[in-house]
């Protein structure tokens, strides 16, 4: 008997392809099975997602003539229904091919592996085998193992809403040994924002639960190595899974617990190709599949702490529960805020005198400090001060960054690169001017004020640097993170990489040089994500409350702002993240905003800024009288905030509802009509289309 399979292959949107494609095969080949199928002049790889004998199906489908499948990979278990559900649940929700999702959830490597290369990899894969029996660690705080007892009792979602230095590492520890205790062979998937913050979590588990237990997966690692954790996880060998965003859709036959850690943090959400958000995922995963889902963040996103609110009369509450660990471990306490008033400084000033003296305190001490200013490079802009020239970029609408220390200009958006030109390339004024400042500059700025300074030892004082120019090369962060550990940092400079997540032990003193842009952003999130930044940064000083007692010190946040007054800063100083939640929460229900509605942007690039605009404004005709469109509020198009990268235009289309059934049903039945329109005159010029559901940034 003949088979007609329908297999799922990685061919994007655009393509307008459908979401399998239908192949024959001699024998029949379980659904989940990976086969390698011929496509165009290639042979690719595809994932069964249905087989049925041939001449079953309507006479048009019955007659075409169908290419035979090649290799079935069948040394590997198929993938299973639960693992095709998320992947059909992503495709549809965030509207992409199948084929695309199930395909880049693969590793790499495994796409270009013939059979017997599969089969041949397998036989070197280590054998599932049970945890061994694990210690629980620590004894637990009171709210530690209040919060483990609703866990285990309730059945979630959860929000782990804990303060920097609870310990709610310490939980999800926990949370995964009782697992393990109770279910041998049960798998726990844990996941982490960022790659920077992956080895420290991988550290602790390692030693927790032993090495073979423990797997990794993110884009940090080399191809085989993303293929052996993932064949570990879907042999059911890796017990533990770690890892970023990619990690939501690992194959794990046995997961029972999902613990989405910082999970309020913007990376979660993809931002190229099928832009889905792993934090929301791996919540319909879990309920998919019966694993409970523990979040945990200090300053939850507002959507999770909306639908962590208890219930209050005529409101019903949302569907998470919100377990509450107010309090550090042991004795250390939250950090203070100072607000320092820029506006009362003298001009020019980058760090007042008193932020420099408390600085200099905490060097004399032997105590470290970390100086938090979210913008690398040496300056944002080099200027003309004759003929007002500036670095922009020929390929995009942004300034090239003045990066001193290999004397470029270097466009962070398309990444062209120059060296610093002599003179002004539009006058030949030798006088240009680095305008603002970066952290290479911040770094220099403070190495001139402590030249004269001494540490206790008679030695000058050690400022180093962390973004992402200085930890480029292979190895370089674990080194810079190793130095602060180890005591070999007086100052510490850097971005956002080491604002959250890190469990620096002797930092005393956190100061944020200039966080007041985000106060009055035109995106509507930009106030949520400054509050958890500084949240978050204010959280690494001060964790060892032994080594501060030591010290005879205390533990501060000094806030250099304008605008000292704002109620975003009275939150701060408190410590407030519910005053400030429902504070931003009240203005968001009032205008209509995320979590009170649902959004979705139309984006496309293209050569013109008129052919994009014109393309989504003919799009926004196109979809007068769809399914879902009377519920549907569609804005007119608008440029991007940068509207052009590497010399291609970008423009967006907003669309909302307060209904998320009717916005997708909009959507899907959009879909079609944008394939066409792509073909018609006011596609012309349009280089490609995505649908971004959910977007973080508008």
């Amino acid at each position: 008997m003949n088979w007609r399979l329908e297999i799922a292959v990685q061919t994007p949107v655009h393509s307008a392809l459908g979401d399998v494609l239908s192949y024959a095969s001699t024998l029949p080949v379980a659904p989940g099975a990976l086969v390698r199928v011929p496509l165009g002049r290639r042979e690719v790889l595809g994932v069964v997602w249905s087989a049925q004998p041939a001449g079953t199906q309507d006479d048009a489908a019955a007659s075409m003539e169908l290419k035979p499948i090649g290799a079935v990979l069948d040394a590997l278990p198929p993938l299973g229904a639960a693992w095709r559900d998320l992947v059909a649940f992503a495709a549809r929700y965030y509207q992409r091919s199948l084929g695309e999702i199930a395909l880049a959830a693969l590793p790499p490597q495994l796409r270009d592996l013939s059979a017997v290369q599969l089969a041949r990899r397998l036989k070197r894969q280590a054998a599932p085998a049970a945890a061994a029996a694990v210690p629980y660690g620590p004894a637990l705080t009171p709210e530690q193992a209040q919060a483990l007892a609703r866990f285990d009792a309730e059945s979630g979602p959860f929000l782990l809403f804990g303060s920097t230095g609870s310990g709610k590492t310490e939980v999800y520890l926990q949370a995964v040994a009782a697992l393990l205790e109770r279910k041998p062979q049960a798998q726990a998937l844990v996941m982490v924002p960022e790659i920077n913050l992956t080895p420290q979590l991988e550290a602790r588990f390692k030693d927790r639960f032993g090495h073979s237990a423990v797997v990794s997966l993110h884009s940090g690692m080399t191809n085989p190595q993303r293929l052996a954790s993932w064949l570990a996880a879907h042999a059911g060998a890796a017990r533990i899974v770690l890892g970023t965003r990619m990690a939501v859709f690992a194959s794990m036959p046995a997961l029972e617990l999902i613990v989405v850690d910082e999970e309020h943090d913007p990376s979660y959400k993809q931002q190229e190709g099928a832009r889905y958000s792993a934090r929301d995922l791996a919540v319909w995963r879990g309920r998919r599949e019966g694993a409970k889902v523990m979040l945990g963040s200090a300053t939850p996103s507002l959507e999770s702490w909306h639908q962590s609110r208890p219930a209050e009369g005529a409101d019903a509450g949302g569907r998470y529960v919100r377990l509450a660990m107010p309090s550090r471990i042991g004795t250390a306490a939250l950090p203070a805020v100072r607000l320092v008033d820029m506006g009362l400084q003298p001009p020019r000033t980058v760090l007042s005198a008193a932020l420099l003296d408390a600085i200099g305190q905490r060097v004399a001490r032997g105590e470290q400090s970390m100086v938090f200013l979210n913008r690398r490079g040496y300056a944002p802009v080099l200027a003309c001060g004759d003929c007002d020239w500036k670095s922009e970029c020929p390929h995009c609408s942004a300034y090239r960054v003045f990066h001193k220390i290999d004397r470029t200009l270097r466009c962070h958006h398309c990444g062209f690169t120059e060296r610093v030109p002599r003179a002004c390339p539009a006058c030949g004024n030798p006088d240009i001017a680095p305008v603002g400042r970066g952290t290479e500059r911040l770094e220099e700025h403070l190495g001139e004020l402590f030249a004269d300074v001494k540490r206790a030892d008679g030695s000058p004082v050690r400022i180093a640097r962390i973004d992402a120019d200085s930890t480029r090369r292979q190895g370089a962060l674990e080194s810079q993170l190793a130095a602060v550990h180890a005591g070999e940092v007086d100052v510490l400079v850097g971005t956002q990489m080491i604002a959250k997540g890190h469990d620096f032990r002797r930092i005393t003193l956190v100061a944020a040089v200039n966080p007041d842009s985000a106060l009055f952003s035109s995106d509507f999130r930009a106030p949520e994500r400054l509050f958890s930044l500084l949240m978050q940064s204010a959280g690494r000083a001060g964790r060892d409350a032994a080594y501060l007692s030591a010290q005879g010190s205390t533990a501060e946040m000094w806030i250099q702002t304008h605008h000292p007054r704002h109620a975003l800063f009275a939150a701060l100083r408190r410590h407030d993240y519910p005053a400030f939640a429902q504070r931003e929460l009240e203005e968001r229900a009032a205008a209509g905003m995320p979590p009170f509605a649902f959004q979705a942007l139309l984006r496309a690039d293209a050569r013109t800024q008129e052919a994009a605009q014109g393309f989504l404004n003919a799009a926004n005709a196109a979809a007068e009288g769809l399914e879902g469109a009377q519920q549907v509020t569609r804005y007119s198009a608008v440029p991007h905030a940068i509207q052009r990268v590497a010399n291609v235009e970008r423009a967006q289309l907003l669309v909302e509802s307060a209904s998320r059934a009717a916005l997708q049903r909009l959507l899907a039945a959009w879909q079609p009509v944008l394939h066409a329109l792509r073909k018609q005159p006011e596609g012309k010029g349009v280089i490609r289309w995505l649908v971004d559901v959910d977007p973080q940034s508008i």
